[in-house]
């Protein structure tokens, strides 16, 4: 085969008056090459085979395209290799060499891909018209300790400004939560939002972009009056600008790996790294504009936000015999009158509370980790009233952190046989006159150097019938002009005056 350079020579020695002979006899090429090179216009010749003998192969060529049909219905990862084949075919008898099945292979898989080179079209979206929203995964260093966070990402599709929270989880409280936030940072609401298919949004997928939508997001999405638009499965492409983000994301803040010491921190980060940004990123589609100043100019399209969602997942339990309720791995504490019903457990992103029947029976921030028991002690307060001793090695009240006064009294009680029975009574003041006045009396005891459960909640009742009966303001008529002055001498004057008969 003639290669360009010796195509070259032949032009540029014709040019210089050779004839054909010299020329083939200085290059050592016939002269009909010579004629052809420079009788056409072509700089370089090619050839290719039309017919590809297969001497070996060709009984087995049929069984071999059976084999690639099957695995062509196949995904990607579960097909064959060549390698593969070729030995599939030698257990039929195949006595040929490796390289003709792989030939045959690459050739046959070229003629029957069922797709062409992906080809995309751009979107343009108007200001305030929708927003993308999507997750990702990610390494974080918290608190020393390397941990994967999940990134809800959510993004104005016209001026490409974006918000990155981190999460632990990608529960269906996590995403309200994500764009209760998201919405407050961009200061409104688009008018449509841009979503994959997740479960914490959609039930069920049908034909086209019809969907069953999972209840409590059909809240989420009517309270903040925009209508959700999902993705076709598979068709990434239509959210393609937060698909690009997770990859911006992941090269400009999470490497080298973020350090923070919890996720608050590590959020609060982010938010100022998603503004700075902005701030010095161009616009790619508006010259001479940052995303940020495009940002400015879109805020006034977006709808207004008034209330926050209020953006739980809810699950129905029941209350153990040990005042329990589980969730999520863990267990956590309700009021003891509890056990035995069934209450609604109210999921938010850093707290759980239950309710039963409208009224909160416990709140608590929430524990991803697992067989946690988190316990508020005061729960268990009605408990303690008949089984004082419980005082002594209850779980609930290993750790319990009370006021300072009320530990001091705790500590002076001790000395006693019966300290539990005591200090469980001034507990139960709790409940009707506060935290706070227990607290007071307590301290006002210890000052006086008189503690006992008789004497604090005297103390306790005393405050409490001054605060019932103020003193009342007389009309000025009914005021005295000279207040009567206590004065001993006249009941003296009375004992002398009287007469006793013996």
């Amino acid at each position: 085969m003639l290669t360009v350079e010796t195509i070259g020579k032949i032009r540029l020695k014709h040019r210089q008056g050779k004839s054909i002979r010299s020329i083939s006899r200085e290059l050592r090429l016939s002269r009909n090459t010579v004629r052809k090179v420079l009788r056409g216009d072509e700089t370089e010749f090619s050839y290719q085979r039309g017919h590809q003998p297969y001497p070996k192969l060709g009984e087995y060529i049929k069984d071999l395209e059976g084999f690639l049909a099957e695995d062509q219905k196949l995904p990607q990862k579960r097909r064959r290799s060549a390698q593969v084949l070729f030995e599939d075919l030698v257990v039929l008898g195949y006595e040929g060499g490796y390289d003709s099945v792989r030939r045959y292979v690459g050739r046959w898989r070229d003629e029957h891909k069922r797709l062409a080179a992906p080809v995309f079209i751009p979107l343009s979206f108007g200001p305030g018209q929708a927003f993308q929203f999507d997750w990702s995964e990610d390494q974080a260093e918290l608190d020393g300790v390397t941990v994967k966070v999940n990134l809800a990402q959510i993004r104005l599709c016209h001026s490409r400004l974006f918000l990155v929270q981190a999460y632990p989880r990608q529960s269906q409280e996590m995403l309200f939560d994500a764009h209760r936030r998201g919405f407050a940072f961009f200061g409104g609401v688009c008018s449509q939002g841009i979503y994959d298919n997740p479960k914490t949004m959609v039930s069920k997928i049908k034909r086209g972009k019809k969907r069953v939508f999972h209840p409590r997001f059909i809240q989420l999405c009517s309270h903040y009056l925009y209508e959700p638009v999902f993705c076709t499965p598979g068709a990434a492409w239509e959210k393609g600008q937060v698909e690009n983000q997770v990859g911006l994301v992941r090269r400009r803040f999470f490497t080298p790996r973020p350090k923070a010491k919890d996720l608050a921190e590590l959020n609060r980060w982010l938010r100022d790294q998603c503004v700075a940004w902005a701030m010095g990123r161009r616009h790619p589609s508006i010259p001479g504009k940052t995303v940020w100043e495009v940002f400015e100019q879109e805020r006034e399209h977006l709808i207004k936000v008034g209330r926050p969602f209020d953006g739980y997942s809810e699950e129905n339990t029941r209350v153990s015999s040990y005042g329990l309720v589980s969730f999520d791995r863990n267990r956590y504490s309700v009021e003891c009158t509890q056990v035995g019903k069934t209450v609604q457990i109210k999921a938010y992103a850093d707290h759980v509370v239950i309710v039963s029947q409208g009224q909160v029976v416990g709140r608590h921030q929430r524990n991803f980790g697992r067989d946690k028991m988190i316990f508020d002690p005061w729960h268990y307060l009605t408990v303690l009233e008949r089984k004082p001793g419980a005082l002594r090695n209850g779980a609930p009240f290993m750790d319990w952190e009370l006021p300072r006064p009320l530990e001091r009294v705790k500590s002076y009680l001790k000395r006693f046989s019966d300290w539990d029975r005591q200090f469980v009574s001034i507990l139960a003041a709790v409940p009707s006159h506060g935290l706070e006045a227990v607290a007071a009396a307590c301290r006002e005891a210890l000052v006086q150097k008189a503690v006992s459960q008789e004497i604090i909640l005297n103390i306790l009742h005393r405050s409490q019938d001054q605060d019932d009966h103020p003193r009342l303001e007389l009309p000025g008529h009914l005021i005295l002009k000279h207040e009567p002055v206590a004065d001993c001498g006249r009941y003296d004057l009375l004992r002398l005056e009287a007469r006793h008969d013996a």
